[in-house]
Parts: C-alpha cells; structure tokens; sequence
C-alpha cells in the first residue's frame, strides 16, 4: 500500500494533476471541517479549503517524500483561515453574517453562537488546537504535526485554550460544565 501511495506521490510531484487529486481526496473531509470550525462559515471555508489545496499543489514538492500528507494539508488549510480572518471583508461582515445564520434557528442552536462566539474570540493559535482536537478528534500527535510544534507544547497550550474558553464562555453566563 505504502508503494502506491509512494507512486502517487512521484506522479503528483510530477505535475498529475489526477495522482495529485488521488493523494488530496482523503484529506479534504478533514480539511473542510477544520476551515469550518475555524471559519464558523461554510461558504468562507470552502473557500479556504480551495484556496489551501491550490496553494498544497503549487507547493508539493515542499512535503517530504512518504511523509504524511494529511497534517501538511492541514496546516495549509489553518494558515488560509488565518488569511481569512485578517481580511478586512471579514473584520467587516464575516462574523454577522454566521451569527445571522445561526440565531435563525432554534434556541437549542442559540447555546453553540455563544460558543461559537467564544471560540472565535480566541487568539487564533489556541483556536486551532481546539478545534483540531475537538471539531477533528485529532490525536495531540496529530496537532503537533499540523502546527510544527512540540507534543509538549500542543498538550499546554490545548490546556491553556481550554481554560481561555471557559472562562469567556463564563463571562457569557453559558454553563461550562
């Protein structure tokens, strides 16, 4: 199995565009759903996704051979939400427009725009760990991949996110069990 995927790798490098779509297809669940915890906007994260895996094809040949694709991917894809977020669209309209969507539904749905608020109040970083452990079930070995750093330094920093989280969401009078 590693062969193929070995092979697939050598014809992506190579410009297939096929093989490339092959190695990405697996990965853009993942990736989707991390934009969309990040993003909190489905339109904004798939765009990202597109975005992130124009730029994974532009810079395939910086991923080690046999090295695995799916961290690479998605550190591409949390560095394009990170983009997204910085744009002055986004400063302007991003937020209204997810909480018009969510405050829409029911008031079940009114409990996850106050995380969602909370979440997105979050310095970008620590909202990436959470995101990818909770939105994503990643292990922190995972994390460490995705955001070059060490397992240590994911497992204190998903710590410090956490705290940060609850501690907004009970500045909000939510219940954080």
């Amino acid at each position: 199995m590693q062969d193929v995927i070995v092979a697939g790798e050598r014809a992506a490098r190579g410009g297939d565009e096929a093989a490339f779509t092959a190695l990405l297809q697996p990965v853009l669940e993942a990736g989707y759903r991390l934009a969309c915890g990040m993003l909190h906007d489905p339109q904004a994260a798939e765009d990202a996704v597109q975005e992130a895996a124009l730029k994974a094809w532009r810079k395939l040949g910086r991923l080690r051979v046999g090295a695995d694709l799916r961290p690479w991917f998605l550190g591409i894809v949390a560095n394009e939400c990170r983009t997204t977020r910085r744009s002055a669209w986004w400063a302007r309209v991003g937020g209204l427009l997810v909480e018009r969507q969510v405050e829409a539904g029911s008031d079940s749905v009114l409990t996850g725009l106050e995380v969602r608020r909370a979440l997105r109040s979050l310095e970008h970083n620590n909202r990436l760990v959470l995101v990818l452990r909770h939105y994503l079930d990643l292990p922190v070995e995972e994390i460490a991949g995705v955001t070059s750093l060490s397992v240590h330094a994911v497992e204190s920093r998903l710590a410090r996110a956490t705290r940060d989280l609850r501690a907004k969401l009970g500045s909000m009078g939510v219940s954080n069990g």
